[in-house]
């Protein structure tokens, strides 16, 4: 008898659009009043204005909708769609020039001798790399580099893992501009990526914080005593086998810090970009630049359309990564052939996150066509009378824990939810921000441990430790996490 094998993720989301369609034929369908937010500009429901539609007027959906549902979701959602993949035509090229390998292997030979400080600066290089880039794949790369160091210093390999994953895995937890998560789940909830920064800031200091130190413990006690390793049993044969392995030797050039430098300060100018208040304060001063710079005949024409910062979206911040990609090319010399074919080819491995994004929204296609969103978002709303806010924000984490387990994609997760998840907490009153920070709270502890993460999976087949081995190392600390995460969304939705 053959093992059941869970379908992809496109598979997974396309038997919802079918499902969905097939309860369109059984949940009537409804409509909201609606209202223009002053803060987004968009349209969203009115609380208490829910009208059943009348039996002629209800648009059940057939295999005709449900096949054009995928294709009609994409140009929903390709202004989001073509910024994942010129995200990845961007880390195409950086991760071409070395310059973060090479970055974070001069920090590892810096420091040699002084192990015990690799934990925390590393932790925190890595968690970086979640919290503005969604950095996961990319850190298989340092095991190889890590491990040998480590259990040549008196550590072991699971003392690696756990500063490369859970750095990582931490930083994604508290992604601040995430594109993979916070940017998507921003773009169909309607707000800027740059609303509930500051709290998104808070739980990755202290997550961070939190992981760190448990990382830091297990080290100290593994390095006092082998035998307290949770894989001492494979001691002798990991010294031989990692200690035999030699790194390759990598140079930190200049051009590496140049593209490093790039790479960094585009992160920043996509912060400044989206977060509110930095319009407020620059206005006045791209007021008075433009109407300088319009004086001067040829630059006035070519500078004429410039947005200040704090009022971008999608188009900005995509023009800003791809004018980033060319950036770091120049100062790289790569040639034009190399950089076009290296940009193809990183927005190629993020199709399927921009096909994804595509199947998901098809599934709001489906419900809005259907008239079945506003008679969910009416059943939300009655369950919603005696729920405070705080416990709504608490039960939306929770609601999100088991459902990154079932859809392991956030970006397709962030498209299939958010329209919903949104609008019910307008009606709990409880800001946008705070359901994005939960939902992706959530897919990052869940990322955490889970076994369906082809990332997790991978670094523990390099580091040769058992996933039961993993297990028990880690769920204490996550169920930590989680508690640490509902206790700072609890305050924050109080103080909102």
């Amino acid at each position: 008898m053959k093992k059941f094998k869970m379908p992809t993720a496109y598979t997974l989301l396309f038997l919802i659009i079918v499902v969905i369609a097939a309860f369109t034929w059984i949940i009537p369908g409804g409509h909201y009043d609606t209202k223009v937010d002053k803060a987004t500009e968009k349209e969203i429901p009115v609380s208490g204005t829910y009208q059943q539609l009348p039996s002629d007027e209800q648009t059940p959906q057939g295999v005709w909708e449900v096949l054009n549902a995928p294709i009609n979701g994409f140009f929903d959602a390709k202004d989001i769609a073509l910024f994942v993949l010129v995200i990845g035509g961007f880390l195409g090229v950086v991760m071409k020039t070395g310059a973060i390998d090479a970055g974070i292997t001069r920090v590892i030979r810096k420091l040699k001798g002084r192990e015990q400080w690799l934990i925390p600066i590393l932790m925190v290089l890595f968690a970086i790399g979640g919290s503005t880039y969604g950095m996961a794949e990319e850190t298989i790369a340092f095991y190889p580099i890590l491990i040998p160091v480590l259990i040549a210093a008196g550590y072991d390999a699971l003392t690696a893992v756990s500063i490369i994953a859970l750095g990582a895995g931490v930083g994604c937890l508290g992604s601040t501009v995430n594109p993979f998560a916070t940017g998507i789940a921003s773009g169909f909830a309607g707000i800027s990526i740059g609303d509930g920064m500051g709290l998104r800031l808070i739980i990755l200091a202290v997550t961070l914080i939190f992981t760190i130190i448990f990382v830091m413990r297990y080290a100290k006690k593994v390095k006092a005593d082998p035998s307290k390793s949770l894989i001492a049993q494979m001691k002798t044969e990991n010294e031989q086998h990692f200690l035999s392995q030699k790194a390759e030797e990598v140079t930190f050039t200049g051009r590496h810090k140049a593209v490093l430098t790039v790479f960094g300060l585009t992160f920043v100018v996509m912060i400044l970009g989206v977060i509110p208040w930095a319009y407020k304060f620059n206005i006045t001063i791209f007021e008075d630049f433009t109407k300088a710079v319009a004086k001067i005949p040829f630059i006035g024409k070519l500078l004429g359309g410039v947005l200040p910062l704090g009022d971008w979206w999608f188009g900005e911040l995509t023009m800003l990564f791809l004018t980033s990609s060319i950036i770091i090319a120049f100062i790289y010399r790569m040639k034009e052939s190399e950089f076009t074919s290296t940009f193809v080819n990183g927005a190629r491995d993020l199709l399927g996150v921009a096909l994804i994004i595509g199947i998901s929204r098809g599934i709001t296609v489906v419900m809005d066509a259907g008239g079945m969103t506003a008679t969910v978002l009416h059943w939300g709303e009655g369950m919603l009378d005696n729920m405070g806010s705080v416990l709504f924000t608490n039960l939306s984490f929770l609601f999100y824990l088991p459902l990154s387990f079932l859809v392991p994609s956030t970006s397709g997760l962030a498209t299939l939810s958010m329209p919903i998840m949104a609008p019910l907490a307008d009606f709990a009153g409880v800001g946008r921000h705070l359901v994005i920070t939960a939902y992706q709270s959530a897919s990052g502890v869940v990322n955490l441990l889970t076994p369906t993460s082809a990332v997790i999976m991978g670094a523990l087949a390099i580091a040769r430790v058992p996933y039961s081995t993993y297990l028990k190392h880690v769920w204490k600390l996550v169920l930590s996490l989680s508690v640490i995460v509902m206790v700072i969304l609890s305050i924050a939705t109080m103080m909102s």
